[in-house]
């Protein structure tokens, strides 16, 4: 059976382009062959993107490990609560995954074995599902609230939330087993190489099966609910009780903003036999840009504070403020929901 090896824009942020090619070269480098340098980041471009994957790890930590704290300890757990705490683990243990990357993409050679080179591929795959996944969750959630406000105040509970939030994670661990399965390790010369070792269409089947549960069924699935979501705000006249939409609006947005030149990158690698310069180079700028959304989601909270560009609070203080008034406009938005409800049943 002939084998590819392969490490392109589905590599999980594996910048070389290894291939079986270059086995008799002394040398992988960048240029009219289509390969990387094993020595790339030599490169303005790639220490450009080695810093920018520093500062994502240093703000991810620190601004998802807050969130964890302030959710999972400080505030009262709720439904609201356990999604937001699923969505910064999430983060979390990728940003911590990052120091092997950055490794990898200095000194150009694996060092930490096949087990790694397979679990970093494993956590970057679940990390976009997981967050996914929580983000259409969070959505479909707030439509059954504001539609079914009766039945959601009854039935939304943190026990089934929980739930709910261990089967996301088991099916996102689930999806993101393929693409770690085919991430192998070689040596070439005095270099340990990570990179992804398809056979015949299966790089394709990936692909696909990242497109299409981790981009398009989602999003699919999101604009249905915020299409609902804003014609029963409006037949309600509850437009003063958008607080948590704004909020889930930016962390979808964002997202989507940060996965979606990811996910064509990988489209298009599929016919492409060669790999030019340019387009090693938006790899690794939409690989970059796909990691950044991990960091991003507690400044976003921060941000959303009503305080932020009035008073001085602490960074703490704000991303609890947020996900507080988060969940309380959200009681109030099914309260009156429920009452304009039964008003309009009264009537009747």
């Amino acid at each position: 059976m002939e084998n590819t090896m392969n490490s392109t824009s589905d590599n999980d942020y594996n910048y070389d382009n290894y291939d079986q090619e270059n086995e008799n070269k002394s040398e992988i480098g960048p240029g009219e062959n289509g390969t990387v340098h094993l020595e790339y980041c030599r490169e303005a471009a790639c220490i450009i993107m080695v810093i920018f994957n520093v500062i994502i790890f240093l703000l991810g930590i620190i601004g998802n490990g807050a969130v964890i704290w302030i959710t999972g300890f400080k505030m009262k757990k709720s439904v609201n609560t356990t999604w937001y705490l699923s969505l910064a683990l999430s983060d979390f243990i990728f940003c911590a995954t990052l120091p092997l990357t950055i490794d990898y993409t200095l000194k150009g050679s694996w060092i930490f074995g096949l087990f790694m080179c397979k679990f970093n591929s494993f956590v970057m795959t679940l990390n976009m599902y997981s967050s996914i996944f929580i983000l259409v969750i969070i959505s479909v959630d707030r439509c059954i609230t504001v539609k079914f406000p009766v039945w959601a105040q009854n039935q939304r509970t943190v026990q089934k939330a929980s739930v709910v939030v261990l089967l996301l994670w088991f099916v996102s661990s689930l999806l993101s087993i393929p693409p770690a399965k085919f991430r192998e390790t070689t040596n070439h010369g005095s270099k340990d190489i990570c990179y992804n070792n398809y056979e015949k269409n299966q790089h394709k089947t990936v692909v696909f099966m990242r497109f299409t549960f981790g981009f398009l069924i989602p999003f699919l699935t999101i604009f249905t609910c915020y299409s609902i979501l804003i014609r029963k705000l409006r037949a309600n006249q509850m437009s003063k009780s958008t607080k948590p939409y704004k909020i889930m609006t930016l962390l979808i947005t964002t997202f989507f903003i940060c996965w979606l030149p990811f996910q064509v990158v990988s489209i298009l690698e599929l016919n492409r036999t060669k790999h030019s310069t340019a387009y090693n180079t938006a790899q690794l700028v939409t690989a970059s840009l796909a990691c950044a959304n991990s960091f991003l989601n507690p400044f976003l909270y921060a941000f959303m504070a009503k305080d932020f560009k009035k008073k001085c609070y602490s960074f703490l203080s704000k991303i609890e403020s947020a996900i507080d008034e988060e969940t309380r406009s959200a009681f109030r938005a099914t309260s009156i929901t429920n009452s304009v409800d039964n008003r309009h049943s009264t009537a009747v």
